[in-house]
């Protein structure tokens, strides 16, 4: 039996995943050319691309759609817009909350002994993008690069606290899985330990995500106010019980203070 040619049939697939790989590398390309020139016109970005000025048309308008480009209304020229600024913007807080936030996070894990992270958001989870770990935590679990539940975690809580409402919302409309007996999963429930705080200024997690993990975590915050990751302390709950827990998160309020006035907040 030959090669399936119909409609659904891997040939055409192919050749369709090709043509969109084609075009994501000339919409790269288009970016490039911006980037490097300050401002080309669309039969300018056609010559580059070696394709027909209409080709050039329609990937320009995907771009300008998603506000990566910018079109000149008088002289008719393209050039990178707000939207790659916003992407760009992203990425260096990462580097830079991971840079400044470094020796923060060895400080804070020689002096409570305990493990330190710093998180991120990444969609509808939180993201490790830094630890250190204390003297008393030296067999506690590598949680660098793990994504987490928002609402499971300290540093999950913060930041869905902080999120703008309409999406904090959105992702509490979800279901919210359990993970232990402990696990708040009642969306009145979990919205008022949001509540809760951003009065406080800081989460708390009493073995939600696992048994015999507790936790506790601070926002971090831009030079323009936004909270752009939590730092959290955790350890095993017979050493950090909930007195002991909320002694560690008044610290880590501190030194996600710290953190902050490092990422140039109140400034």
């Amino acid at each position: 039996m030959g090669p399936d040619r119909s409609a659904g049939g891997p040939e055409k697939h192919g050749k369709a995943t090709a043509s969109a790989v084609q075009s994501v590398d000339r919409a790269v390309t288009v970016l490039e050319i911006l980037a490097e020139r300050g401002e080309a016109g669309a039969s300018e970005i056609a010559d580059a691309l070696e394709v027909h000025r209409s080709t050039a048309f329609r990937l320009l308008g995907v771009l300008e759609n998603r506000g990566l480009v910018t079109q000149s209304q008088d002289r008719g020229k393209y050039y990178l817009g707000a939207g790659v600024l916003r992407l760009a913007g992203a990425a260096a807080v990462r580097l830079d909350i991971s840079q400044e936030g470094a020796p923060v996070c060895r400080d804070l894990a020689d002096e409570l002994g305990e493990t330190v992270n710093i998180a991120v958001l990444d969609d509808d989870a939180a993201v490790n993008i830094m630890q250190a770990r204390g003297s008393a935590s030296v067999t506690a679990q590598n949680w660098l690069g793990r994504r987490t539940p928002l609402h499971a975690t300290s540093s999950g809580k913060v930041l869905l606290a902080y999120l703008p409402p309409t999406l904090r919302e959105g992702l509490l409309a979800r279901t919210l899985p359990r993970f232990t007996d402990h696990t708040v999963t009642g969306t009145a429930a979990l919205r008022a330990e949001l509540e809760a705080v951003v009065e406080q200024g800081y989460a708390l997690a009493m073995e939600e995500l696992e048994v015999g993990l507790t936790s506790a975590a601070a926002p971090v915050r831009a030079h323009d106010g936004k909270v752009i990751g939590a730092i959290s302390v955790s350890g095993p709950v017979y050493r950090l019980t909930e007195d002991r827990l909320e002694e560690l998160a008044k610290r880590t309020v501190v030194v996600a203070a710290d953190l902050s006035r490092r990422m140039g907040y109140g400034f």
